[in-house]
């Protein structure tokens, strides 16, 4: 029998799973799809994260491959309202990488495979969890049983787990709809990552690796139909800025953040979108995951090694993160709302705040609280 089950290999699996086999456990992940996914929302991560992934193996590699942006700049009506430097940060990283998606889960995927040969499996469709006092079984479509000691849901915002083991999930805050997409970075920007608090609503952007830079602008309605030319005179109305050539296709999301109401239940943990769910802008959702998984290895390794305790250690783990996580979705709410459309005396008001954070000693602990160093 396995020590865990892992059911969803994505970022946050994945990388949950490298950290357990580093630590000697026998892990196995389960995971839907067939194909890897190209989709690329999550493209920040932060100092934090950066040591760990340097602990597992592939640190150097994502640093390496990555662009460092080691300051945001906020900007409305054409006028800077303050800068935000990660420089000065007691990290040995000072600064967040930005890399697509795809490219940080095929590291960890490759880094898996190293350390488990063949114990991660595709095309799994998980339909079913039976918890014995001792150890869980993890029900396939396929009917096969697989059990192990702990199994851990990283299946993401509409995980499968969590509704058999009815976990109750509550939406937090008001809904909001984004476009997004690549385009050929013009240079203009150098390294900084953007902030446009506009009058119509927020404008973000982010450098990438290979040339490029991530936009991604706040609508008034889920735009699916929006494409690279709709978004770039999206940003030319709000911020006066003339965007490089569309690399991909532009595409529209919403936002609606999620709480699960707990994040353990006997020996199955939730890490990730399965057990919160708040704005994957700037890699936010991704970060919170992993430092999710961070928590929970050791309280995995408890439990093996001393059985009594094990669904106490996932408890503790559980409350812990779900506060983490409470605090994560008020910061992204507060976000949110600073980037909201204003004019008159709210843009006023919150042109005047955000000069406020930019200085000393606020934007030491603005930058503490943006790189997720106190989650």
């Amino acid at each position: 029998m396995r020590d865990v089950v892992i059911v969803g290999g994505g970022p946050v699996g994945t990388m949950l799973a490298c950290v357990l086999a580093v630590r000697g456990l026998d892990v196995q992940v389960l995971e839907r799809r067939t194909e890897p996914s190209m989709r690329s929302r999550a493209i920040g991560i932060h100092p934090p994260l950066l040591r760990v992934l340097e602990d597992i193996g592939v640190g150097g590699a994502v640093v390496s491959r990555g662009t460092h942006v080691q300051e945001g700049s906020v900007r409305c009506d054409g006028l800077d309202l303050g800068r935000l430097s990660f420089a000065d940060l007691p990290t040995r990283y000072p600064f967040i990488v930005t890399l697509p998606q795809y490219d940080t889960e095929f590291l960890l995927r490759a880094r898996f495979e190293q350390l488990r040969p063949g114990c991660s499996r595709g095309g799994v469709t998980v339909t079913g969890i039976r918890e014995h006092p001792d150890h869980v079984e993890v029900l396939t479509e396929t009917g096969e049983s697989v059990p192990a000691r702990f199994v851990v849901a990283a299946d993401g915002a509409t995980s499968r787990v969590r509704d058999v083991m009815r976990i109750g999930w509550t939406s937090l805050g008001r809904r909001e709809t984004y476009v997004m997409g690549d385009y050929a970075d013009t240079g203009a920007l150098g390294d900084t990552a953007m902030l446009f608090f506009e009058r119509g609503g927020v404008v973000e952007s982010f450098p990438l690796p290979g040339g490029r830079r991530r936009w991604v602008a706040m609508t008034d309605f889920l735009a699916t139909e929006a494409t690279s030319g709709d978004l770039a005179g999206i940003i030319r109305h709000r911020t006066g800025v003339e965007v490089g050539d569309p690399r991909g296709v532009a595409s529209a999301f919403a936002v609606q953040q999620h709480l699960a109401s707990r994040l353990s239940a006997g020996r199955v943990a939730f890490v990730g979108d399965a057990g919160h769910q708040i704005s994957p802008i700037g890699g936010q959702g991704m970060n919170l995951g992993w430092l999710d998984a961070v928590a929970l290895a050791p309280a995995i390794e408890r439990g093996l090694a001393e059985p009594r305790e094990a669904v106490s250690a996932l408890a503790v783990y559980g409350r812990r993160r779900r506060r983490a996580a409470v605090m994560a979705a008020r910061q992204a709410g507060f976000n949110m709302n600073m980037g909201r459309p204003a004019t008159g005396l709210r843009l006023g008001a919150r042109n005047a705040l955000v000069r406020a954070l930019a200085q000393p000693p606020a934007n030491a602990l603005l930058a503490r609280a943006f790189t997720m160093r106190w989650l």
